[in-house]
């Protein structure tokens, strides 16, 4: 591909693009005047790894987020899945393309292995949790169906899990800075979103009707 179809990283004040992480040219950035912080907000589906002084924001309700660093060499990033695991065999496709992180294990793979490749070490990782809310209440629990995933992949994997804030009724908003390793949780008590229980459910319902196109396209 010619150099004037890439697209280029967004310059900010204190902000390296020639430090952004192969593979995340493409994300959007803003600036953050409350926190006076480059931001990357993420979605259902995606993740994003850093090296350099940026804020990873997202918003969850059932879904979960895990924040994994690598202490030492100061590398980390932030995932977003809504289901635990793929129900049945993975067939040629998917095995071969590769699935989004809409899926726990997936997205916790892809995660690690992003952070590894960027010069990470497993032993130094340290994970924390967020979400896994019952925002959706007329529907199974997919929110502690994440949590018990996510918790069972830390002990599988012998991972360090230095903190945790998931289960409970409320949407969270989660702020995860990767250099410092701190995390902002606000747990959304003023109002049941509705806004966001609905784009859950037309996301649960886009990974049903379209299980292998959605999968691609999410990213």
């Amino acid at each position: 591909m010619s150099d004037a179809f890439v697209l280029q990283p967004r310059t900010f004040a204190g902000f390296d693009p020639k430090s952004v992480l192969p593979g995340f040219e493409h994300v959007r950035r803003f600036w953050d005047p409350a926190q006076e912080v480059v931001t990357v907000k993420i979605l259902p589906g995606e993740y994003y790894v850093s090296v350099q002084e940026e804020m990873i924001s997202t918003v969850l309700g059932s879904c979960v987020s895990a924040c994994v660093r690598d202490a030492r060499r100061r590398i980390g990033g932030m995932n977003h899945f809504m289901l635990p695991e793929p129900t049945g065999e993975r067939d040629s496709w998917s095995s071969t393309i590769g699935r989004a992180a809409r899926y726990g294990n997936d997205a916790m793979e892809q995660l690690i292995n992003a952070i590894l490749k960027a010069g990470g070490k497993r032993d130094d990782l340290e994970v924390k949790i967020f979400g896994g809310g019952r925002v959706l209440a007329t529907m199974t629990d997919i929110g502690q169906r994440n949590i018990a995933f996510v918790q069972r992949y830390i002990a599988t994997e012998k991972l360090k899990l230095c903190a945790a804030d998931v289960g409970d009724i409320y949407p969270r908003q989660v702020q995860f800075f990767p250099v410092s390793g701190k995390v902002r949780v606000r747990q959304m008590r003023s109002m049941h979103d509705q806004s966001l229980a609905d784009r859950e459910k037309r996301y649960l319902k886009r990974l049903a009707d379209d299980p292998i196109k959605g999968e691609v396209e999410l990213f």
